[in-house]
């Protein structure tokens, strides 16, 4: 008896007794939702985009997203404790290890540790980081350039303003 205080979408309304055929009961499941409307979907959708976008105009560079942003900020900083470089890249403490320990296999950065507190590791860039960044921001710049693309110039800020809101 308690099942038929509520009103099951998978079963027939009329019949409480009877599920519905497939198609009703997936209609019903689903209840209008259309995943391609979705902000997670069309997030994905643009990041897809944007991602091909980068691993080709970074090719020459040979940059992850991640590397290249670890650099930027290695670049800017001219000397920053790892720790603090994570928080600046949003990433945590095991990816920018990663990122700097491979930026150091490619002597794009250096790696020292504070005098002041042997126990904190302190990246700078190299010549050749400094270098190799100046050629990526390059590209980096038109890879912005051609995700931003099919969107008229008012729209570009509009966007740009929305995902920091969201980030």
């Amino acid at each position: 008896m308690i099942g038929r205080l509520y009103h099951n979408p998978m079963r027939d309304p009329e019949n409480p007794d009877t599920p519905l055929p497939e198609t009703e009961r997936t209609a019903a499941a689903l209840d209008g939702y259309v995943v391609e409307d979705q902000v997670g979907f069309l997030m994905r959708r643009a990041n897809q985009r944007h991602t091909a976008l980068f691993a080709d105009g970074m090719a020459a560079a040979d940059l992850t997203p991640t590397q290249f942003t670890a650099l930027v900020k290695v670049c800017e900083m001219g000397r920053v404790t790892q720790n603090h470089l994570g928080r600046l890249t949003a990433m945590d403490p095991a990816t920018i290890q990663g990122v700097v320990r491979r930026l150091i296999e490619r002597d794009l950065v250096s790696r020292t540790t504070d005098p002041l507190d042997r126990r904190t590791i302190v990246v700078a860039p190299t010549q050749a980081g400094l270098a190799l960044t100046a050629r990526a921001v390059v590209a980096a710049r038109r890879i912005t350039e051609a995700t931003l693309e099919p969107l008229t110039a008012d729209e570009q800020r509009q966007i740009l303003s929305l995902l920091r809101k969201l980030g």
